[in-house]
């Protein structure tokens, strides 16, 4: 009984030794981990507008895997199944941001009919473009109105139109306002009329609309017939090991068999992106 309390006290003392050797090369290569991550996240925030204190981020950062973690051990008991739920944890904050940043672009794009019509009407009616974009961040509702109202205030500040408009296609990045872009530069640059140019840019986005929505519902079914066959291998695994449970044991235990399931598991994935690439057609 002495003999294993003395062999846990070295152990132990053991390992807060080497803890406590390399702790400031560990914080030190943490904390610059976590520098990267936040110099990568809080630029994404800022241009959809969202002001999340760093503290706030930090935490939500080192908490994220944490409990991922703990509620995987708390599932399965395992773990190496632990270990991967933290792993998935790291890239939760990531998956959501760049879902939200495609949310919001979503919903610029279905503003951006309605707020040309508003620019064209302003300038029929003898407006300044400066005094377009301003009633179009009034009279519109974010993010659209969020996106020109910071061109504007970039204008008041000094900043060219040519370069504020710029800036406003790498933040949002969309086909369609690299469309208004190019047409609005040409047209200034070359004497055009914008009412017109905005008409006929109006008409170009329908169409291509309508011509998308074509093209997706052609796709549906392609989607549907992938879905289902991604998820029947899936079901039916399942539900011949509900039937019998030791069905699956000669895949389990032995080498070969592991390598069968390895092997189906890839072609499974490989098969997923490939139905989800030939189903997808870019206009």
């Amino acid at each position: 009984m002495l003999l294993k309390i003395a062999i846990f006290l070295v152990i132990f003392s053991a390992v807060f030794y080497l803890i406590k050797l390399f702790y400031p090369f560990l914080q030190a290569n943490v904390e610059t981990w976590h520098k990267r991550r936040m110099d990568n996240i809080t630029p994404k925030l800022d241009r959809m507008f969202l002001d999340v204190a760093l503290n706030k981020l930090l935490l939500i950062d080192v908490l994220s895997p944490i409990v991922s973690g703990l509620l995987g051990f708390f599932i399965t008991h395992n773990l190496w199944v632990s270990l991967a739920c933290a792993g998935i944890g790291l890239a939760i904050p990531i998956v959501i941001i760049k879902h939200l940043e495609f949310s919001r672009r979503k919903k610029f794009a279905s503003q951006l009919v309605d707020g040309l019509m508003i620019l064209s009407s302003s300038l029929k009616a003898g407006l300044s473009l400066l005094q377009s974009f301003e009633e179009l961040a009034q009279e519109m509702p974010n993010p659209i109105s969020q996106e020109f109202g910071l061109v504007i205030r970039q204008m008041q500040m000094g900043v060219p139109l040519e370069e504020a408009i710029t800036k406003l296609k790498k933040r949002m990045r969309l086909d369609e306002l690299d469309m208004v872009v190019t047409a609005m530069m040409v047209a200034r640059e070359t004497g055009g009329d914008l009412t017109a140019t905005f008409s006929r840019v109006i008409y170009t986005i329908q169409e291509r609309n309508k011509l998308i929505g074509r093209v997706n519902a052609l796709c549906v079914q392609g989607k549907l017939q992938g879905a289902i066959m991604s998820v029947l291998p899936i079901i039916f695994g399942l539900f011949v090991y509900k039937v019998n449970p030791n069905f699956f044991d000669i895949f389990l235990k032995d080498n070969f068999g592991r390598a069968l399931l390895l092997y189906a598991g890839i072609s499974e994935v490989l098969g997923i992106i490939f139905i989800r690439k030939l189903s997808r057609i870019d206009i």
